[in-house]
């Protein structure tokens, strides 16, 4: 009964802001920059998590949404093996160098400049990096099942807005 509450308040928000989606503060329309000149910063990997070498990692935050569920970095790293813990899902798009990855699954794949790979939020895997990788991450905390299913009806049934991938 609560959900139903939920998904008529849901409708309710999504009519009134007639195309916008509910709950979200704006932002900058546009935000860009080059990651050859982001100012990187270090981003030690946990101690415990190193099997070998002397993995050195920095990163340089790039954006992130108004409504604090999804942002982009850019990251590098030097050589050394260590597992890596996804807490939120993870899309990198390898700019530079490569990296040999194992995901909890066993399953393996390198990763070299412009390959992609997704990394779903809650799993763990072996980064094995020779030299240098250097990548963007799109990074995305899933919503909460109960808002996350009154923003699909809302998106279904509310309306319709033009733009995004399929314009």
């Amino acid at each position: 009964m609560a959900l139903h509450y939920i998904a008529i308040a849901a409708a309710a928000v999504g009519f009134r802001y007639k195309g916008k989606p509910p709950f979200v503060r704006m932002s900058a329309p546009f935000v860009g920059a080059s990651s050859a000149t982001a100012e990187m910063k270090a981003a030690p990997v946990e101690p415990s998590w190193i099997i070998s070498g002397d993995p050195q990692a920095r990163v340089s935050a790039h954006s992130e949404a108004a409504d604090k569920f999804a942002s982009t970095a850019v990251w590098d790293c030097t050589a050394g093996t260590f597992r890596w813990f996804f807490g939120w899902d993870e899309t990198v798009v390898i700019l530079e160098g490569e990296v040999h990855v194992t995901a909890e699954d066993g399953s393996e794949r390198t990763l070299k400049a412009g390959d992609v790979g997704y990394f779903r939020g809650g799993t763990w895997a072996t980064w094995h990096i020779d030299n240098y990788v250097k990548k963007i991450a799109f990074i995305r905390k899933p919503m909460p099942m109960p808002l996350s299913y009154a923003y699909r009806a809302w998106a279904k049934f509310g309306p319709k807005r033009k733009g995004g991938l399929a314009a």
